[in-house]
């Protein structure tokens, strides 16, 4: 069989309700030499049996125990065939010219080892609201990676797999297994992969105009998601200050402020603002840096942490719609 261009990486664990949506994104796709690896990561729901239900040819399902997203990734990555290598988790999506904008950009470009584009959130029932990630997109340093990691979810690169293989390693436990993502990490294991490649240098990171992926957000068990989160991305600093010390002691403070007010905005997205206001009063203790560099999108914040938290829930529905096109997200 011929290789094709680029390998779509989906891993699939119990998400039935959104996988066919995230499948037939990929099927609308201007661009068509692709495949798309599924890898079913030992989910119990019927999520894999509506992933075989597509006979399109370029569809393969490789199997395994479950071991995560970042195990369920570098397996896909192991066993792709094409020269670029795209993520898609599950319950996202893409508009049709996403592909084809990415490879233009790669091809044109030889020295960018990650694009990527801004994304446009959805809700559970992918009702698209007007809240929308429009990273940074150029001269893009290892700082920025760590404080606002311009990337912004995990479907939103396309990644050169020569890239992915000047960072590549051995699984401590399993010989002969390749890692890209650190499968250590059951969250926060794609910020630690874009420092860890950042901080390797030998390609660039880049990004490229439009809302080209639409990211899902679910609510449910938000106070203690957050915390698994925050302990996750904790984790990711231990790493990163064991092998380059002097970056995090540079900018380490600056990036906990920066983790922290992210986490305060999705606690107000889920309607906790009493929650959201206390990260944010951790991450001004940490650093003023946020409302330095961002002072609009600080002091939005915390007005809307604040209506969360004190103004009757009618009132924050109407301002929620102002803000996401919808109700707090409960």
């Amino acid at each position: 069989m011929t290789k094709p261009s680029i390998s779509i990486i989906m891993p699939v664990y119990n998400v039935q309700r959104y996988v066919a949506a995230a499948i037939e994104s990929v099927l609308a796709q201007t661009f068509g030499d692709f495949e798309l690896v599924i890898v079913d990561d030992g989910g119990s729901d019927r999520s894999v049996e509506i992933c075989a239900s597509y006979a399109d040819p370029r569809i393969r399902i490789i199997s395994q125990r479950n071991r995560g997203l970042a195990g369920a990734r570098n397996s896909g990555i192991s066993a792709a065939r094409g020269e670029y290598i795209a993520l898609l988790d599950a319950d996202d999506s893409w508009i049709p010219e996403k592909l084809a904008l990415h490879k233009i950009h790669l091809d044109n470009n030889p020295y960018v080892g990650v694009s990527y584009c801004g994304s446009r959130f959805m809700d559970a029932e992918g009702t698209l609201l007007r809240q929308a990630q429009r990273p940074k997109l150029e001269n893009i340093t290892a700082r920025d990676i760590l404080t606002r990691n311009p990337i912004g979810n995990g479907s939103a690169p396309v990644i050169r797999k020569s890239a992915l293989a000047t960072i590549a390693f051995e699984h401590p436990d399993e010989r002969g297994r390749e890692c890209f993502f650190d499968e250590g990490f059951r969250q926060s294991e794609d910020i630690e992969l874009w420092i860890r490649m950042a901080l390797t240098g030998g390609f660039r990171f880049e990004g490229i105009d439009g809302l080209l992926t639409h990211y899902r957000i679910v609510s449910g068990g938000l106070s203690a998601n957050i915390a698994a989160q925050y302990d996750s991305w904790n984790r990711v600093m231990v790493k990163t200050m064991a092998h380059a010390p002097e970056f995090v002691a540079r900018y380490g403070d600056e990036a906990r402020a920066f983790q922290l007010r992210y986490l305060a905005r999705r606690a107000v997205q889920m309607g906790d603002g009493a929650f959201a206001l206390i990260l944010l009063k951790e991450a001004f203790a940490v650093s003023f840096k946020p409302l330095v560099r961002e002072p609009v999108k600080s002091a939005f914040t915390f007005v809307a942490a604040a209506a969360a938290r004190y103004l009757p829930n009618d009132f924050v529905n109407r301002l929620a719609d102002g803000w996401t096109g919808g109700r707090v997200l409960r």
